[in-house]
């Protein structure tokens, strides 16, 4: 499995277009010397900046990699 370093975020697209689905996150970001928690957990469905990510092709499998701060909506 791909784990994300620092405050990037693993995503998997879904069938709609800058929605997918968080698959992990990075452990932590540093704010002002400060250790912030992520503000993403692992199944929210989310809504991206379709130009900040790095596609990933793992197995066989399409990912996404995203730095947190890209992330722009949380869909409950």
């Amino acid at each position: 499995m791909i784990k994300p370093l620092n405050d990037n975020v693993l995503l998997k697209t879904t069938e709609e277009e800058n929605i997918a689905i968080v698959l992990a996150v990075g452990d932590r970001k540093i704010v002002d010397g400060k250790n912030v928690l992520p503000m993403v957990k692992e199944n929210d469905k989310v809504i991206f900046d379709r130009y900040a990510v790095t596609e990933v092709k793992y197995l066989n499998e399409k990912y996404l990699i995203i730095p947190e701060t890209d992330i722009l909506a949380v869909i409950k």
